[in-house]
């Protein structure tokens, strides 16, 4: 099933799939997530921002996030994972499996040959810490710090995923660039 995927990312990977795949993405973080951290943190009479952007944090900071929401920022941040952080991983998948199937399409050879499929790591992590993410929100105040524990351990796996996948994004677009990469 996943050779399957990649080769079909690899036959569907074109300029014009490239385009297509940017402006499903750009209004994501340029418009829908920018207005959903101001209403956030205007609910929160204060900037908390998204738990989803930390990075190595520890459980105590998600539990005096989830409380300084507030009920009224914790339904608003609820909403959001569920519905525009459902789509939005989707959408960066799909640009980052083209990228990467652009980049290493005429690799066929191992490790390369289904390289385009590691931001389904990204995508896997990023669903699993959303689920956390609005279990915390919906249990206030029986938060739990296991699921809190998990939750950091979860975007940290995403984002040491997504800097991987953007580690082999600048070494091919540097194979490219030197002409090593044709």
């Amino acid at each position: 099933m996943l050779q399957t995927l990649s080769a079909f990312l690899y036959r569907t990977a074109s300029r014009k799939t490239l385009w297509l795949a940017t402006l499903l993405y750009l209004p994501f973080p340029t418009l829908f997530f920018r207005n959903l951290e101001e209403k956030m943190n205007k609910l929160a009479g204060q900037p908390i921002g998204p738990i989803d952007l930390l990075f190595g944090y520890n459980p105590d900071r998600i539990m005096q996030m989830v409380a300084a929401y507030g009920p009224e920022g914790r339904a608003i941040y609820a909403q959001g994972e569920l519905t525009i952080d459902l789509i939005y991983p989707i959408v960066y998948t799909f640009l980052l499996a083209t990228v990467l199937s652009l980049l290493f399409r005429k690799r066929p050879y191992a490790p390369f040959a289904q390289v385009n499929l590691l931001p389904l790591s990204v995508l896997f992590f990023d669903f699993c810490e959303n689920a956390c993410i609005v279990y915390l929100l919906k249990s206030y105040p029986a938060t739990s710090p296991t699921v809190a524990a998990l939750c950091s351990v979860l975007t940290t796996l995403k984002w040491l995923a997504a800097a991987a996948v953007l580690g082999l994004i600048v070494y091919g677009v540097i194979r490219r660039a030197t002409g090593r990469g044709r």
